[in-house]
């Protein structure tokens, strides 16, 4: 259970987040791209496939299965659709990324 002024300054943290121009990209091209559940589901396997092959795939082996991988869904990543919303999702994720680090490192949280 978080201290009540905690909780309070990450409720407000919350909602900047939600008001920052790199989230709204995101959830706009997430609720343009769900529009069409035949990309979205598209997407969604992308997504799924990549994080396997980046997580479970022998150093040694990754840079080819990545080109692979990249050469099966050109065609599909060249959608626009799909080119916006994997764009804002990466920007989205980079700034939690960013986020998380300036708050562990000031925390001196090892």
């Amino acid at each position: 259970m978080l201290d009540s002024i905690v909780q309070k300054a990450t409720d407000n943290f919350i909602e900047e987040i939600r008001k920052s121009n790199i989230y709204r990209e995101y959830v706009f091209q997430k609720e343009k791209l769900k529009k069409d559940p035949v990309l979205f589901d598209g997407v969604t396997e992308f997504r799924q496939r990549n994080f396997a092959l980046q997580t479970e795939t022998p150093a040694d082996e990754l840079l080819d299965k990545l080109d692979a991988f990249e050469r099966e869904y050109e065609e599909f990543r060249a959608n626009p659709l799909v080119d916006d919303f994997l764009r804002a999702e990466l920007a989205f994720c980079r700034m939690m990324q960013e986020v998380n680090v300036l708050v562990t490192a000031e925390l001196d949280f090892e």
